[in-house]
């Protein structure tokens, strides 16, 4: 499952000036300034320190700002991350158990909070331009307060759309998502961000 603290798909809105701004960056800020709620699809794996990969994982997700967002993995098990605003919702259907915890300490310095909320990204990171690679402009992210769930998060951007996420953890290890099929929504179904537990589902309330 994605771990919020290390993922855990799209917002925060950062402010830099149009000198220092890199392409990545100025694509970033326009993408989220413009699009409030979109959906599309994924794919993402982790490699260990020990270069260890972990079963590569693909599905769907939705956002819609500020703080509404849905992570969808359908493949190889399904598992959900749903934000409605106020709780973030970690659901594991095969051992029927959700974990409800906050949405402001859940997604803290988190890349669902650089992605999908819409606060200025640079009180909480310090951000630099890398160079292009793979076809895609990138930048990157280092939160100012030690995060052992993050250590950096860089961001690919390709046709005015994050394409890709490579989020560097404490504990050396590197995940890597692909963004892809992005479309921007004008409005999702009322149910598309809440999440109601399935009779008989364990209920977790993390502080």
């Amino acid at each position: 499952m994605i771990r919020l603290r290390a993922f855990s798909l799209f917002a925060s809105c950062f402010i830099a000036s149009a000198v220092m701004a890199n392409p990545a960056q100025q694509a970033f800020e326009q993408f989220v300034q413009t699009v409030s709620a979109a959906k599309g699809q994924f794919s993402q794996y982790t490699v260990g320190p020990q270069g260890k990969t972990n079963l590569a994982q693909t599905g769907d997700f939705a956002f819609a700002r500020p703080g509404q967002f849905r992570w969808d993995i359908r493949e190889p098990y399904a598992q959900l991350v749903l934000s409605d605003g106020v709780n973030v919702y970690q659901y594991d259907p095969d051992l029927s158990q959700v974990s409800v915890r906050a949405a402001g300490a859940a997604m803290g310095s988190s890349p669902a909070a650089i992605l999908f909320g819409t606060g200025d990204m640079t009180q909480a990171f310090e951000v630099t331009p890398l160079p292009d690679q793979d076809g895609l402009s990138w930048f990157r992210a280092v939160p100012r307060q030690p995060d052992s769930g993050l250590n950096q998060l860089d961001i690919g951007m390709r046709a005015g759309n994050p394409a890709r996420l490579l989020l560097l953890d404490g504990f050396g290890q590197t995940t890597q998502i692909d963004l892809s099929n992005i479309r921007a929504q004008s409005s999702f179904p009322p149910d598309t961000f809440q999440f109601k537990a399935p009779p008989k589902t364990d209920v977790i309330k993390l502080d």
